[in-house]
């Protein structure tokens, strides 16, 4: 097949799977928005976020949009850049939880045996903990900058995906397609990363998307807890410092709030728009 032909059905099929999915259209259209803004910041933002103005606690007005926080910031231009950090958090987070959960899910459902009930305790262990006050301590003794928190939130998030993955191979392996690649010689590594994993991908991508959200959440819950970095802008990092002004300045934590609530929703609309269409038992026949 000619390779534009090929790239025209893929695009139809794009299109036509976003009219039919309600949920996926409108997760992609809030988070292309927010996107647009992201990309185009300087262009969006009013003000210099970090500049500190002489008018502290300023409500809604012309001059700004939003107001302004303890410190003299413009609370809108803020938001703008603060989108680039909260979004870096959730999508770097989620794609090492998901790196990590698909390839041990893959090791343990492909070689079985002993390596499986290895890993699986491992999973189960994970699942027992805590994970937010796993990530609370690690951040308190290793510091809580950027690249610690999405590390942390990445290494704690996993099993979910592994056991995903898992199940995955499980059913994989035994299909023809893998049977004749074995008795072709080919290695256990080549099978796993060529057959196996890339066919048993897709409700891991569902379950990552899901990912984003959960980690975007975990930075917001960190930070309120006065556990972010101090020396970006976050939405999560503007909700802690607008919480002790909640009474006097309210929009500081209130728009904040709100535009978290709103890319964590994009995210699980997306995650549940996905997991339709990559399930097959969950498609919706018309």
């Amino acid at each position: 097949m000619n390779p534009t032909n090929r790239k025209n059905i893929v695009f139809k099929t794009l299109i036509e799977t976003l009219k039919t999915n309600s949920l996926l259209k409108y997760g992609c259209l809030i988070l292309t928005f927010i996107l647009i803004i992201v990309a185009f910041a300087p262009i969006f933002a009013t003000h210099n976020p970090y500049e500190l103005d002489g008018e502290l606690l300023t409500p809604p007005s012309k001059e700004h949009w939003l107001g302004t926080d303890g410190l003299g910031r413009d609370v809108y231009s803020m938001l703008v850049y603060g989108a680039r950090t909260s979004l870096l958090i959730g999508i770097v987070s989620a794609l090492i939880s998901g790196i990590i959960g698909t390839v041990i899910g893959g090791i343990a459902g492909y070689f079985g045996g002993k390596v499986d009930r290895i890993i699986s305790e491992i999973i189960n262990i994970f699942l027992m903990i805590p994970t937010f006050f796993l990530i609370l301590i690690i951040v308190a003794l290793f510091g809580s900058s950027l690249v610690n928190v999405m590390i942390v939130i990445g290494l704690t998030s996993w099993p979910s995906n592994a056991r995903l993955m898992r199940v995955q191979a499980m059913s994989l392996k035994k299909r023809v397609f893998v049977k004749s690649v074995e008795a072709m010689g080919e290695s256990h590594g080549t099978i796993l990363f060529r057959y196996i994993i890339p066919n048993g991908i897709f409700p891991v991508i569902a379950n990552t998307t899901l990912s984003v959200a959960g980690a975007i959440l975990t930075e917001a819950g960190l930070s309120f807890l006065g556990l972010g970095d101090p020396n970006l802008i976050s939405w999560g990092q503007m909700i802690f410092e607008g919480k002790s002004y909640m009474t006097s300045a309210w929009w500081i934590s209130t728009f904040s709030g709100l535009a978290t609530v709103i890319l964590v929703v994009s995210f699980y609309l997306i995650g549940d728009g996905l997991n339709t269409i990559l399930n097959p038992k969950l498609k919706v026949r018309k």
